[in-house]
């Protein structure tokens, strides 16, 4: 039984305006994509905007000029090892390829520096550049990239080259993993889309609040109550 039709009728048609609304968000009404798919890209589009770390990753790697780094390190495969040294040559690094295991001797800033101009290119979207430098996909040349650059971290640690270490984590964290997270995307800044953010988040806060209360309502009309 409906105790308080009035109430109850309210929370119908409140949650039939919500599903209306829900099921016009998975349709595709905006260039082809749904209204959450536009959402996930206009945020991810804000983020990048706010995620060009290259230059900061730049400074620390200089400070360390002139040195050099020599570190052996194992990859998963052989081919991938090729492909990394590949990276390494190209940043003017001596390079032994044996099986999947390369014995690397270089300047550390000179190498690196090529790290980043390669990760400039990725971050500006820029892959076809990537692609004929090293002659295979863009994103698995950060791939190895990073891969390359956590072996390398670990035997700077075994050799007690703290610095070195520290700058390479610094290259992973604010330039490779950017690049290729953001590769493909186009940067905005906030301040462009202040109007639709505002928008989105005040419709996210009415939206969730309508849902609240129209299974409210209905429960209310039913005959349901809270008490102490």
């Amino acid at each position: 039984m409906i105790a308080n039709k009035k109430t109850f009728s309210k929370g119908v048609i409140l949650m039939i305006l919500f599903s209306i609304v829900l099921v016009a968000m998975f349709m595709p009404l905006f260039n082809g994509q749904n209204g959450l798919q536009t959402m996930d890209n206009l945020y991810n589009s804000i983020s990048k905007g706010s995620a060009y770390y290259i230059p900061k990753a730049d400074k620390t790697i200089s400070k360390l000029s002139g040195q050099p780094v020599e570190v052996t390190i194992k990859l998963k495969s052989a081919e991938q090892a090729e492909q990394t040294a590949r990276l390494f040559n190209a940043g003017g690094a001596m390079v032994n390829v044996n099986a999947e295991t390369l014995k690397v001797a270089g300047d550390f800033t000179t190498l690196f520096k090529n790290c980043l101009a390669d990760a400039k290119l990725m971050y500006d979207n820029n892959g076809d550049a990537v692609q004929s430098k090293y002659g295979y996909d863009p994103r698995r040349v950060m791939f190895n990239w990073w891969q390359a650059s956590s072996k390398m971290e670990e035997e700077l640690n075994k050799q007690s080259q703290f610095n070195k270490a520290a700058a390479v984590h610094s290259v992973m964290t604010k330039a490779i993993e950017p690049a290729y997270n953001y590769f493909g995307i186009q940067g905005q800044k906030i301040k462009d889309r202040l109007g639709v953010v505002i928008f989105s988040l005040v419709f996210y806060v009415i939206y969730t609040m309508w849902y609240g209360f129209a299974i409210l309502y209905m429960f209310e009309g039913w005959g349901l109550q809270l008490e102490h």
